[in-house]
């Protein structure tokens, strides 16, 4: 089972291309996008985003490269 960090709360899938979103929370970035072009809310709380910018979460997707790879 893949650490609980690595899966998108959106797609329940593990992520390739995590952002980070207003709410400090990761997400696919696809996954964000489609969610934003209709909301202006967090998927996981709710609350309404003080901004649309998304961040690419490097720390994260290194982790799960690394986790991938230790278990190839």
């Amino acid at each position: 089972e893949p650490p609980a960090d690595f899966i998108c709360p959106i797609t329940t899938e593990i992520m390739s291309d995590p952002v980070m979103a207003a709410d400090g929370h990761s997400y696919e970035r696809s996954a964000i996008e489609r969610w934003l072009a209709t909301k202006s809310t967090s998927p996981m709380t709710g609350e309404a985003l003080v901004h649309s910018f998304l961040a690419p979460n490097h720390m994260v997707r290194r982790q799960i490269r690394e986790w991938q790879q230790a278990r190839a």
